[in-house]
């Protein structure tokens, strides 16, 4: 095959995936909402089992489930029928996933299921199958045809049973009230975790340059270059009334001849930006990004509290 070919095979693959998806959501009907409130009104976990390729989708949408506010366990099916049918209590709903419906492992495990649960809910493309007939709830995830080009691999079959499995979850986090606040609860590590937990203190950078509205150029040269910010904050007394940045001081010994008599508030650009130490890491760095400035003086009831720098934040993984 050659490279266009090849490209062609992947561009059809994805529209036979996308033709699926159209007519899982057109067909989706009143089983859908019934799966939706007996998983909401459970007053115990949600267990999904799963074999084969189900099995792999099952644990994603675990995944995808305990991080939304949907307390879930997966059961792997053949190691259900040899002990850890034990996992299911009577308060929990089963939602099994079963392309077919009539695998051996599936077609031993639903009746326990349905009797061990408070309700099961079936994931099937055969509406004939024994896991249909055992279900409460039937989600229909029926597919012309699979996308491989032997039409036997899992692959339109398993992007149904996914992209039912995120309707579900997010139909759940929108009845639950689940707010970015509660994701983040449950994400509190990589990048993820600090763009919705981390606050402005805990990037602040060790150094703290200042000096008062009266300082002369000689020590507001040393302020700004002590600090590898290349910027120095004037105060007066605990008030911020500007910044001092290498920039402003190139621009003024380029223009001017006599440069003694200047101190730090007739060189200052006023109004500096600044952030609360306790403000989300994600907002400082939005500000950072809006004005287009490498640095932001960070605060503590209004007085100078320090300075965070935007490449402290990226290194970190705050965008």
């Amino acid at each position: 095959m050659n490279n266009q070919e090849i490209l062609q095979l992947a561009k059809d693959a994805i529209s036979i995936e996308i033709a699926e998806l159209e007519l899982l959501k057109n067909r989706l009907d009143e089983q859908f909402l019934k799966a939706v409130d007996i998983i909401k009104s459970s007053k115990g976990k949600l267990i999904i089992v799963g074999i084969g390729k189900s099995a792999h989708v099952g644990n994603k949408m675990v995944a995808t489930l305990n991080s939304t506010g949907t307390p879930s366990q997966f059961l792997h099916a053949s190691e259900a029928i040899h002990g850890d049918l034990g996992v299911i209590q009577k308060t929990d709903v089963v939602l099994c996933i079963s392309n077919s419906g009539n695998s051996p492992e599936i077609v031993t495990l639903a009746p326990f299921l349905k009797e061990y649960s408070s309700s099961l809910i079936g994931m099937t493309g055969n509406l004939n199958s024994k896991l249909a007939e055992f279900s409460d709830v039937v989600l229909n995830t029926f597919v012309e045809k699979e996308a491989c080009p032997i039409k036997l691999a899992p692959t339109s079959s398993t992007t149904v049973q996914m992209a039912l499995g995120d309707a579900l979850a997010v139909c759940l986090m929108e009845l639950n009230g689940f707010k970015e606040s509660d994701f983040a609860k449950f994400h509190p590590g990589g990048s993820l975790g600090k763009n919705l937990t981390a606050k402005v203190e805990q990037f602040l950078s060790a150094q703290k340059p200042q000096v008062s509205e009266e300082a002369n150029l000689r020590d507001i040269i040393i302020s700004v270059s002590s600090s590898k910010h290349g910027i120095t904050v004037v105060t007066h007394g605990e008030e911020i009334i500007g910044v001092i940045t290498d920039g402003d001081l190139r621009r003024m010994l380029m223009s001017e001849q006599d440069l003694s008599k200047f101190v730090a508030k007739e060189i200052m650009s006023k109004n500096p930006k600044s952030i609360d130490k306790n403000a989300l890491a994600k907002e400082a760095m939005q500000i950072l990004k809006d004005k287009n400035i490498g640095q932001l003086i960070v605060t503590e009831n209004g007085k100078y509290f320090g300075i965070i720098d935007i490449h402290k934040l990226l290194d970190e993984g705050i965008n």
